[in-house]
């Protein structure tokens, strides 16, 4: 057998045993072997850190990683190399990156060196920023990932939702959300009267601010999925112009300004290839480019409060700055949620088709975690809500998520049951309702045995229950329109659901 082939079946053989058997008896093995056996059972280091990091007792940490900073000391390179490896992932102390920095300034190989920089890139701190700037043997990724680890360690970089985007030209504004949904997203711009619409695509509405703006400005709209403000569009032939094209572009007087003016903080984003999987050594490469090219925008993939996505494009690639602020500023209200709850803007769109009126009377009979009663009270003119549902967890759930939201001086009632006994069991007067908006299970995280047969049922309870003239707005998997004759359908739109297609419908009751 090879000896990596051999390494890689002990590595998985160890990999298998307990801390407790690692540390009391591998451990000890390779303590007592001679430099041969000690080179050929190297995977003991790893083992030790991949085990201890699942399931070690965090008493036995401290002990483990002094074992780990001996072996820095080792003579023979390949441990020290394991040995530096794995004491990232026990935590490393400063004392573990002392250790490492003694090492790089006693002189290393340079397969040795690259090893320190990894290592340093998730422990360095202040010291490995002042050996930087001593030597700067590490080169600029570690500098780069040391100064972000730092930078996140003194304060945490904040998104300023309320700063003013105004000294200078407007970017365009790319809302993105659900194929289907462009439409309504496109109403809910216009409607708010801030932006220009200058295109709208599948999944897609491009924006242009008519004034100076805000974030706030962006997130005041409900319907959109994600935001990014372009920063420029890259198109190249080779790979190489493409890296070169991208750094500068996120490098940009543009950028700078805008990551300047919006941040409280270091300036720090994840780099993401939207559509294209990792992209790991791409990442690298633009990244370290963009930051010779301007050192004060840190890539930093942990906790950062900024995303530049890649998106490609018929004419290019679009490089776009994604703002990551958790939780969304439009859903502050969204205290908790079930497993198969409505994608919010999705719930925003339902509301916003089934429109507004008021003395509002509403009824979701799948209410989940109440997104839609949320979104459609948010819409004004609402009196009452109601919902319910089979899980207690998720009425529950529903009840403090309404509440949250402040809706106001507005009666709700939420009961845990059958929809098709709920207007029995709440007393609700025949024919009173004015709009019953849900997103029902469709059979995909929710198995229906009848699914079709649901169906039919909302449509007899809706045709029942509604006052005339009130609507019904529901996503329907079915190639089917209401079987009630007293149900008009008044607007359908085929909505992407995440891998499958539904229709997203408005029907009317008719008035007599």
């Amino acid at each position: 057998m090879k000896k990596g082939n051999a390494g890689k079946e002990l590595y998985k053989q160890l990999r298998a045993l307990s801390w407790e058997e690692l540390w009391n008896g591998e451990v000890p093995r390779f303590e007592r072997a001679g430099e041969r056996e000690r080179f050929e059972r190297v995977s003991v280091i790893r083992a030790i850190g991949v085990v201890f990091a699942e399931s070690g007792p965090a008493e036995q940490r401290e002990v483990v990683r002094q074992w780990l900073r001996k072996l820095l000391k080792d003579p023979q390179e390949k441990i020290r190399r394991y040995a530096m490896t794995e004491l990232p992932k026990l935590g490393a102390s400063a004392e573990d990156e002392v250790e490492m920095l003694a090492l790089l300034r006693k002189g290393t190989g340079e397969r040795e060196t690259k090893y320190l920089g990894r290592s340093l890139d998730k422990i360095g701190g202040k010291a490995t920023l002042e050996a930087l700037a001593a030597s700067g043997v590490l080169g600029a990724q570690t500098e780069q990932k040391v100064k972000a680890s730092v930078a996140r360690s003194q304060a945490p970089s904040v998104i300023v939702l309320d700063s003013a985007v105004s000294d200078f030209a407007s970017p365009r504004i790319h809302l993105r959300g659900r194929a289907g949904l462009e439409g309504i997203v496109r109403d809910d711009v216009k409607e708010q009267g801030r932006f220009h619409v200058e295109d709208v695509q599948p999944g897609l509405v491009v924006v242009t601010a008519k004034a100076p703006f805000t974030l706030s400005d962006i997130f005041a709209l409900r319907c959109f999925g994600t935001v990014g403000l372009v920063l420029g569009c890259v198109k190249s032939v080779t790979e190489a112009e493409s890296i070169e094209a991208m750094a500068k572009v996120i490098a940009s007087p543009l950028s700078q300004r805008l990551l300047g003016a919006l941040t409280d903080g270091a300036i720090r984003y994840r780099l993401d290839f939207v559509a294209k999987g990792h992209q790991r050594g791409a990442v690298r490469d633009i990244a370290n480019r963009a930051y010779a090219l301007c050192p004060q925008i840190l890539n930093d993939a942990r906790e950062a409060p900024w995303a530049i996505d890649i998106h490609p494009t018929p004419n290019g690639d679009s490089v776009e700055l994604r703002p990551r602020i958790s939780p969304d500023p439009r859903h502050v209200w969204r205290l908790d949620d079930v497993a198969a709850a409505s994608h919010p803007p999705l719930a925003a769109c339902m509301a916003r088709l089934a429109g507004r009126q008021e003395n509002e009377n509403v009824w979701d009979p799948f209410c989940g975690s109440g997104l839609e009663l949320v979104e459609r009270t948010l819409l004004g003119g609402v009196r009452r809500v109601f919902g319910s549902d089979l899980s207690a967890e998720a009425i529950a759930i529903s009840e403090r998520n309404f509440a949250a939201a402040r809706p106001g001086p507005i009666a709700a009632r939420f009961a845990c049951c059958d929809f098709r006994d709920f207007t029995g069991i709440t007393k609700i007067p025949p024919r009173s309702l004015t709009l019953i908006i849900t997103n029902p299970p469709l059979g995909r995280r929710v198995p229906i045995r009848n699914l079709r047969g649901l169906f039919d049922d909302i449509f007899a309870v809706a045709a029942a229950e509604l006052a005339p003239g009130g609507r019904l707005v529901l996503t329907n998997p079915f190639h089917m329109e209401s079987p009630q004759p007293s149900l008009k359908l008044a607007a359908r739109q085929l909505v992407d659901m995440g891998g499958f297609s539904c229709r997203m419908e408005l029907y009317r009751k008719a008035a007599r």
